[in-house]
């Protein structure tokens, strides 16, 4: 009878110490942990914009293509800007002529005798010829720029890259400065994480992290490159007064804040082919001086 009651106490406890102990490495593995299943893949996208003005005469990528840096996105008419160098270099033949007749002029009145020409003729010749050489320079300006303008017709990738959701055609009408294609840089791939503000404390630069992707693919190997200072508090926007419009409402169940984390990514395999917006888990991997700072079920 005895054993019988030492055994159901026995088990008892050991029931509550195996719940305690679970419980326990569960709190410290969701709570005090430096991982995140809040991780996307991310990368560097540049807006591409044609820097002059015209109609789209040729498109000569397509969606999602593979272009290198220099290559031949798409085409402004270039007529437009053929005929304005043509008037830039005509207009330069006109100043060039000018300034070689005031020169010749000044020089002239500069070898005559004061009783042929006054003083004031000989200085209004010089400062003519002086002016001449200004325009002169002014239509070599405009001659370049004619050119430059001739030039930036042709819009080329700015980086190795990945042209995606494209959505410009021949004889769409492009804007200068307004972007008409995105490239996202192949090389610019990293990842952010966003952990929970109570686990900031257990990162710090430099740190190892394992990056596991959806799906069957090996963890990708990477350091904590910084950590966010700052995120939005949407509690306190500015109100029309330019003061705080604070709001009176507090909510009794409170949610950690996440912060980024930016984490670049060491090497990735030839075989794999990341896309900006994947998710992924994120397990920082602290160094072995730093371990004894953290939960034991981290190390």
């Amino acid at each position: 009878m005895k054993l019988k009651i030492f055994v159901r106490f026995f088990c008892t406890i050991a029931i509550f110490a195996a719940a305690g102990f679970a419980s326990k490495a569960l709190w410290d593995r969701y709570m005090n942990s430096p991982w995140t299943r809040d991780g996307r893949v991310r990368a560097d996208v540049i807006n591409v914009a044609a820097d002059v003005s015209g109609i789209v005469v040729q498109v000569a990528v397509k969606d999602n293509q593979l272009v290198h840096k220099g290559d031949l996105l798409f085409t402004v008419d270039r007529d437009r800007y053929r005929l304005a160098l043509d008037q830039a270099k005509a207009r330069l033949a006109a100043r060039k002529a000018e300034l070689e007749m005031r020169e010749q002029e000044a020089e002239r009145r500069a070898l005559l005798d004061g009783t042929v020409v006054s003083t004031e003729n000989r200085e209004n010749s010089r400062s003519a010829a002086d002016s001449a050489e200004a325009l002169y320079q002014e239509a070599v300006t405009a001659v370049d720029t004619a050119r430059l303008n001739l030039n930036r017709t042709r819009v080329l990738a700015p980086v190795d890259g990945y042209i995606t959701n494209l959505n410009v055609h021949p004889g769409d009408y492009a804007t200068a400065g307004a972007a008409k294609l995105a490239v996202i840089d192949k090389n610019s791939f990293y990842v952010y994480g966003y952990f929970e503000e109570h686990k900031i404390r257990l990162l710090n630069l430099g740190d190892a992290v394992d990056i596991r992707l959806l799906g069957n693919v090996p963890a990708l190997k990477g350091h904590i490159a910084s950590l966010a200072v700052g995120i939005t508090d949407r509690d306190n926007p500015t109100g029309r007064e330019l003061l705080s419009d604070v709001n009176p409402i507090f909510n009794w169940v409170r949610l950690a804040q996440r912060v980024p984390v930016r984490i670049t990514i060491d090497h990735v395999p030839d075989n794999l082919r990341l896309a900006a917006g994947m998710t992924c888990t994120v397990i920082a991997r602290p160094p072995l001086h730093a371990r004894e700072r953290l939960p034991n079920n981290v190390r």
